[in-house]
């Protein structure tokens, strides 16, 4: 138990560098004075740690100092390894260097090859790479963006932004930025962004935190649903619902009931299984299906 709450201090410390006897007291049921022997032991195990007191002190460690690569298991290596082969992904500046560097540290060499991440869709271009890469750099360096986009009613205008984050979310990236059109912070779909321009203008980042408030207040209304669909597509359902969630019926359809956020992209979703798909509730979004699907039989004459 001691072991591993020495480990557990070492490793807090390397995350804050600092933190007080009081911290660490409450967070291991333990009194201050067994943390101050905890610290007394690292000190004499080798570990550059120490206290200062005042306003602003605590328990510290000295800069640069890290842990040895044998308190890696190799579960725990592999999990550093997926997190940077992740980053890799986007591309993020030196990233390369630094996963060369990691593997080199491991012991399992080889724990590089069992994982690739593309974040791209299927069918997407080189452009569509160089798209996400722009506005990483322009994030990174605070630089105004500009571009053409299409909005969710189809309207396209240009747009110059100042970029902040990007967010991976319902297997689509996006973009918060703020808008200068706008005049407040937005949030683009990377895929409908054309003819980006990263410009030398650089910007102050502005605080984001009631913007991200109010775009949890504003999260659109989650619905119950029950559908019914043709075993043809069986697996579609594996892919976006938990199993548990799947229920076969004596006939070989199968029945999920799922809560889903009602807005655009429920109704499209829904609609992308064509016949293979029944709202069985709520009424009202059954309508709404009915009403788009005649809307399409107009459009073919029929």
């Amino acid at each position: 138990m001691k072991i591993a709450r020495l480990l557990e201090i070492t490793t807090l410390l390397l995350i804050r560098r600092t933190i007080t006897s009081r911290e660490l007291a409450e967070r291991f049921g333990v009194s201050a004075r067994t943390i101050y022997r905890d610290v007394e032991t690292l000190s004499a195990a080798g570990v550059p740690i120490y206290m200062s007191k005042g306003h602003g002190g605590g328990i510290s460690l000295l800069e640069n100092y890290t842990l040895s690569k044998t308190l890696l298991s190799e579960q725990e290596s592999a999990s550093i390894l997926l997190a940077l082969k992740t980053l890799q992904a986007t591309q993020y500046p030196e990233i390369d260097k630094i996963l060369d560097k990691m593997i080199a540290v491991f012991r399992n060499t080889q724990a590089n090859d069992w994982v690739d991440v593309d974040f791209l869709h299927w069918g997407s271009t080189s452009k569509e790479k160089d798209k996400f890469n722009a506005i990483k750099h322009a994030i990174i360096n605070h630089q105004v963006v500009t571009f053409d986009y299409v909005n969710a009613d189809g309207d396209r205008n240009n747009r110059a932004v100042e970029p902040r984050k990007l967010i991976y979310k319902g297997a689509s990236w996006y973009t918060v930025a703020y808008c200068r059109r706008r005049n407040d912070y937005r949030l683009f779909r990377i895929s409908r962004i054309k003819n980006i321009v990263v410009t030398n203008e650089t910007f102050i980042p502005q605080d984001m935190t009631d913007w991200e408030k109010d775009a949890r207040d504003k999260a659109p209304p989650f619905i119950r649903l029950k559908l019914k669909f043709q075993d043809k597509v069986l697996n579609r359902l594996y892919d976006d619902f938990d199993d548990t969630m799947i229920l076969r019926n004596k006939d070989g359809t199968f029945v999920v009931e799922v809560a889903l956020p009602e807005n655009e992209w429920l109704y499209g979703y829904l609609l992308s299984y064509g016949s293979f798909v029944e709202v069985l509730e709520p009424s009202h979004i059954r309508n709404i299906i009915v009403g788009r699907l005649q809307q399409t039989c107009k459009i073919y004459g029929i």
